[in-house]
C-alpha cells in the first residue's frame, strides 16, 4: 500500500472502521430505520474484509502490488473514505428529532432534507466504492464475493428509493403519538417509503453444492417446485415494486384506527390484546417478549397474554386498501388474492375454512388438536395460496407452541407445516417473530428422526435471510445439526449438511461448527467408501477453510492426504474444491504448503491446472505458483 502502510494494516484499519459501525447505537430518532439499514449492510462487510486482511497476494493499493496496474484505481481509499463518510452520518442521524417549536420548523425542514440527501449520497458512495473491488486480484472465496454482491444490489435499491423521496422532497415526520395524526401520516409514509423493497434472500450457493430439493415435505417434490417459483418470481415481484405503489400514500389519511398504536403504520394483522386495545402482531409480540405484561395504550395488566385475530378490523383495512389501490404484503385484499397475472381469485370461503382449521389447533381435545394439524400440514404442502392463507389467519404463534407438544405426532406434523410455510418469504420474518428457534432447536435435538429431518430443512430454508444466520447460529442449532450429520438417517445428514453450509457463510459460525465436531465428521464423509455426500462435505469444508480455528482443526485431522488424493481421482467438481481448501489451508502458512509439497500435490495440481474446470484452472494455477515461491524460497 502506499505510504508504507502494509496491506494487512490497512485490511486491519478497514476492518476496524467496519466494527465501529456494526456497534454505533441504533438510536430511536425519525431516521432509525435507515440507519439500521446502513449498520446492516455495512456488517455484510465484515467477512469479505476479514478474508481480505488474510490474503496475501492481492495489492491493496490498487497498481502498486505484484500484479501490475489496477484499473479500478485506488479502491481501498474509496471503501475507506465511503465508510468514514457512513459512520459520520450515522454519528448525526441516529438521535436527529424535528423540532419541538413552529418557529423553529423551516430549520427542521432543512436539516431532514439534508440528511435525506446525505444517506443517499452514502449509499451511492459505498455502492460504486464495492463496484471497484478487483476480486480478481484478491482470494476472496465465491461466498462472500457472492455476499458483497448482495450488498451492493440491496444499495443501489435504497439508493434509488432514497433518489424518489428526496425527488418529490423530504416531509419530516412530527412524532406525537397520542394526538398528532398528521405527523404520525408522515412519519409512515417515510417508514413505508424506506421498506418498499423485500431484503433479497442470501444466496443458498445451490450451483455451488446442495441444491434446494431439501426443503421439501415427506414424500413430495411439489414443495420443491413450488420453493423454486416463489425463490424467484414472487420475491422478485416484491423486491421490484413500483414506486408509484408508495408514492400514492402520501396523498391519503390512514384512518387512525388502522394504525398500530406502538408502530405508527397500518396494521396488516391486528390482533387483539387482553385490554381490548389492538395492535400489529409481530410489535405487541415482541412487546411481550422482552418481560411487558402491560397493555402499551392503557399501561393496564394484561390478564392473559393471548393475542386474538381481530379479523373484523383486518377487513376493513384491506377493503380501504383495495379503494385506494394500495397493495398489502400478501396480495390478500377484501377476500381476494392476487394472482401472478395481476387478476385476483375469491379465497373468501377458503379462508374462512382454514380459519376454523386453525382454531382447532388450541382444541382441549388432543385428537381434535392432532387432526387440525394434520391438515394445515397437507394445505401448506399444496400451494403458495394455502401458505399465505394458512399465516394470514394466525397459524404460525400456535403452530410454534405445538413444537413442544408431548404427542410425537402433533409435533412432527407441527414442524412440518412450519417448514412448509416458511418457503413462502413474507412468512419467514412471521415464524422468526413467533420466537420459533429455540423450539426447533429443542426438536433437533430430541425429536424423531423424521422431525429432526425436518427442523434440519426448516432451519436452513429461515437462514436464507442474513440476519437469521446471526440468530439461529447464537441459539445452540449447531451442535445438534453437526449431531444429525454425523448419527442421522441419509435424508437427515442431507437436511444439516444444507443447513450447515448455509449457517457457516457467516464467518461467527465457522468456529461454532469447528468446536461442535464437524471437521470429524466432514472427514467420515469423505473417507467412507459407502458415502454419497463427497461433493457435500468439500463444499462445507472450502466455506470454513478460511476460518484460522478450522484451518487448525482441518491439519490437525489429517484431512490434507485425502484432499490431495481427490485432486488425484476425485470427480471435477470434487478436484475444483479441494484444489480450493487446500488453496486457503496454505495462505500464509508455510508449513501447510510444505506438507502439501512433501505430499506429492505437484503432478495433480500440474494436471488440473491443464484440463479441469475454469475455476479449479485458478486455484490449481495459484496453488502452484506459492508452491514455486516456496521451493525458491527453500
Amino acid at each position: 500500500m502506499a505510504n508504507g502502510v502494509g496491506a494487512a494494516a490497512a485490511a486491519e484499519q478497514l476492518l476496524g472502521l467496519v466494527r465501529e459501525i456494526v456497534g454505533m447505537p441504533g438510536g430511536d430518532g425519525v431516521f432509525k430505520k435507515d440507519c439500521m439499514d446502513l449498520v446492516r449492510r455495512v456488517s455484510l462487510l465484515t467477512h469479505f474484509v476479514e478474508e481480505m486482511r488474510d490474503d496475501e497476494s492481492g495489492p491493496l493499493d490498487g497498481g502498486s502490488g505484484g500484479s501490475g496496474s489496477c484499473s479500478s484505481g485506488n479502491w481501498w481509499s474509496d471503501l475507506a473514505g465511503s465508510l468514514q463518510a457512513a459512520k459520520r452520518l450515522l454519528s448525526v442521524a441516529v438521535t436527529f428529532r424535528p423540532s419541538s417549536s413552529a418557529d423553529d420548523d423551516h430549520l427542521s425542514d432543512g436539516a431532514a432534507k439534508k440528511i435525506s440527501s446525505q444517506f443517499q449520497c452514502v449509499t451511492c458512495k459505498l455502492e460504486k466504492a464495492l463496484a471497484k473491488i478487483p476480486f480478481n486480484q484478491l482470494e476472496i472465496s465465491e461466498e462472500v464475493q457472492e455476499q458483497v454482491s448482495l450488498v451492493r444490489t440491496q444499495l443501489q435499491r435504497a439508493a434509488e428509493r432514497y433518489g424518489s423521496v428526496n425527488s418529490r422532497g423530504f416531509q419530516p415526520p412530527h412524532v406525537d403519538i397520542g394526538q398528532a395524526q398528521k405527523g404520525n401520516r408522515l412519519i409512515r409514509s417515510w417508514h413505508i417509503e424506506n421498506s418498499g423493497s423485500v431484503k433479497p434472500e442470501a444466496d443458498d450457493n445451490s450451483d455451488d453444492v446442495l441444491g434446494v430439493s431439501e426443503l421439501r415435505d415427506d414424500a413430495s417434490d411439489q414443495v420443491t417446485s413450488n420453493s423454486n417459483e416463489i425463490g424467484c418470481g414472487e420475491k422478485d415481484h416484491s423486491a421490484n415494486k413500483s414506486m408509484d405503489d408508495l408514492k400514492k400514500t402520501d396523498a391519503l389519511v390512514i384512518p387512525v384506527d388502522f394504525l398500530c398504536p406502538i408502530s405508527l403504520e397500518l396494521m396488516r394483522d391486528p390482533v387483539i390484546v387482553s385490554t381490548g386495545q389492538t395492535y400489529e402482531r409481530s410489535y405487541i409480540q415482541r412487546w411481550i417478549d422482552t418481560g411487558n405484561t402491560t397493555c402499551p395504550k392503557t399501561q393496564q395488566k394484561l390478564e392473559h397474554l393471548t393475542l386474538t385475530p381481530n379479523y373484523v378490523l383486518r377487513s376493513l383495512i384491506a377493503q380501504w386498501c383495495t379503494q385506494n389501490n394500495i397493495e398489502q404484503p400478501t396480495g390478500l385484499a377484501n377476500g381476494k388474492l392476487k394472482k401472478s397475472d395481476g387478476s385476483f381469485r375469491d379465497v373468501s370461503g377458503d379462508m374462512a375454512a382454514i380459519q376454523s382449521i386453525v382454531r382447532k389447533l388450541s382444541s382441549r381435545s388432543v385428537e381434535e388438536r392432532r387432526c387440525a394439524v394434520s391438515e394445515i400440514r397437507s394445505l401448506s404442502k399444496r400451494s403458495t395460496d394455502n401458505r399465505i392463507l394458512i399465516a394470514e389467519a394466525g397459524a404460525i404463534p400456535v403452530l410454534v407452541n405445538l413444537l413442544t407438544a408431548e404427542d410425537v405426532t402433533v409435533q412432527e406434523n407441527a414442524v412440518t407445516s412450519i417448514l412448509n410455510l416458511s418457503i413462502y418469504e413474507n412468512n419467514k420474518g412471521l415464524i422468526m417473530l413467533a420466537g420459533a428457534i429455540p423450539s426447533i432447536v429443542q426438536v433437533l435435538r430430541a425429536g424423531s428422526m423424521e422431525a429432526r429431518e425436518n427442523a434440519a430443512a426448516t432451519l436452513f430454508s429461515l437462514s436464507l435471510a442474513d440476519e437469521n444466520k446471526i440468530i439461529i447460529g447464537a441459539s445452540g442449532a449447531i451442535p445438534a445439526l453437526v449431531d444429525l450429520l454425523q448419527n442421522g438417517s441419509t435424508r437427515g445428514k442431507k437436511d444439516a449438511a444444507t443447513a450447515l453450509f448455509n449457517l457457516c457463510i457467516y464467518q461467527g459460525n465457522k468456529g461454532r461448527a469447528v468446536r461442535a465436531g464437524i471437521i470429524t465428521a466432514l472427514l467420515k464423509m469423505l473417507t467412507e467408501s459407502r458415502s454419497c455426500m463427497v461433493d457435500e462435505a468439500l463444499t462445507i469444508l472450502s466455506v470454513l477453510a478460511s476460518n484460522q480455528e478450522a484451518k487448525a482443526a482441518i491439519v490437525k485431522a489429517s484431512t490434507i492426504p485425502v484432499l490431495i488424493d481427490l485432486l488425484r481421482t476425485g470427480l471435477p467438481r470434487n478436484k475444483e474444491n479441494a484444489a480450493a481448501i487446500l488453496l486457503s489451508l496454505c495462505k500464509r502458512d508455510p508449513e501447510n504448503l510444505a506438507s502439501i509439497s512433501r505430499l506429492g500435490a505437484v503432478i495433480p495440481l500440474t494436471e488440473l491446472a491443464k484440463s479441469g474446470t475454469e475455476r479449479a484452472k485458478r486455484k490449481a494455477t495459484s496453488m502452484l505458483d506459492h508452491l514455486r515461491k516456496l521451493q525458491q524460497h527453500s
